[in-house]
């Protein structure tokens, strides 16, 4: 029987997992699921885990509230000790977060062969520590799945086709997982009752730190909420350290702000509103997931297509042109149909070739 060990930490991953855990335990695989506690709110990890019903974390490192350097660091250190006990066949990380930077080092040195899920994506801009993460990972990786031909040609692009590397499109795990909890979240989730609200409000999150962090981007992205608020309701769940920035800088948001919320109720916000305003490379994923058009508070973004086909817009921290995409993507006609993420069936991809490989 093959063991793997699975890195997850952030809310992202937890989605991830819940959907490529699942297919696993379809197969002989042995998995072992390590919390880095990257996210550490209740909010932001815990209810994931009993919302989701994805198996218990085997080990718990509760490694958070530091800076990048020192949190991959005593990482890259935990995650070793459980790798030196478990003696696994492969080491498997999702997505770009320190949790997955530090999980591939760890294996690389002790020469456990690496599996990234969401292998490939770009952003192009080495400003953001995803970016790195993202970059370094593939690099040291045996088995790479991408979600979309555009990760793919990113890989041959750097000249992947010469390393060795085994390279599988699967689709986007995170598909998987929202189709599969759609039908489940109307019976989980009170959050629409509770917020009384109706059909057509705009739901919007920020938590990127390029944004957070610098003050005139943070205060444009409020200002242009609070222009498409007086059209429109605004909700916004809201981490509490961004609401300490808002209150020290003296930017006074007047949108509604809610506590974050776990998946269920994410969903339930997805499925209802009228449109996304993000900054988080999934939440621009979920909103096509859910038929929503998507404006992004960002310059660039991994998912190209998402873009090339009119479903999201890139606006960066323009006020204007926040406004501008906000009305525009309102008055538009869109396709979901369309086939850009594999329908379903990524997680059970990976399942299959994790066996095989």
């Amino acid at each position: 029987m093959k063991k793997i060990v699975t890195i997850v930490g952030a809310r992202p991953q937890f989605v991830k997992a819940a959907a490529v855990s699942r297919a696993i335990a379809q197969t002989s695989i042995k998995e072992v699921i390590v919390h880095t506690g990257q996210h550490f709110d209740k909010n932001m990890s815990d209810v994931f885990f009993q919302e989701m019903e994805i198996p218990k974390p085997d080990y718990m490192l509760d490694i958070h509230s530091l800076s990048h350097g020192a949190m991959t660091g005593r990482m890259i250190e935990k995650i070793e000790d459980v790798l030196l006990y478990e003696k696994p066949d492969g080491l498997m990380v999702y997505g770009d977060t320190n949790s997955t930077l530090a999980g591939a080092i760890a294996a690389s040195k002790l020469h456990i062969p690496i599996i990234h899920v969401e292998a490939g994506l770009r952003s192009f801009n080495m400003m953001m520590p995803e970016e790195i993460n993202r970059i370094l990972t593939d690099r040291i990786s045996s088995l790479l799945f991408c979600p979309t031909d555009a990760a793919i040609d990113n890989l041959k692009k750097e000249g992947f086709d010469h390393y060795g590397i085994k390279i599988v499109k699967n689709g986007d795990v995170m598909q998987d997982a929202a189709i599969f909890y759609a039908a489940r979240s109307a019976e989980k989730s009170k959050v629409i009752a509770s917020l009384g609200v109706e059909e057509g409000f705009v739901l919007a999150t920020i938590h990127r730190q390029e944004n957070t962090d610098d003050p005139a981007k943070l205060r444009a992205i409020v200002d242009g909420l609070n222009i498409i608020n007086q059209e429109r309701r605004v909700i916004v769940p809201l981490h509490p350290r961004t609401r300490g920035i808002l209150a020290a800088q003296g930017i006074v948001p007047e949108f509604t702000i809610i506590e974050p919320v776990g998946y269920f109720d994410m969903v339930e916000l997805l499925k209802h509103c009228a449109l996304v305003v993000t900054d988080s490379g999934g939440v621009q994923k979920e909103a096509f997931f859910f038929g929503k058009p998507c404006v992004t508070a960002r310059e660039q973004t991994e998912w190209v297509e998402l873009v090339e086909h009119g479903f999201n817009t890139l606006v960066g921290s323009d006020t204007d042109k926040l406004v501008d995409a906000y009305r525009r993507s309102m008055q538009r006609s869109y396709n979901f149909s369309i086939d850009l993420y594999g329908n379903g069936k990524a997680s059970a991809v990976v399942a299959q070739e994790i066996e095989r490989f």
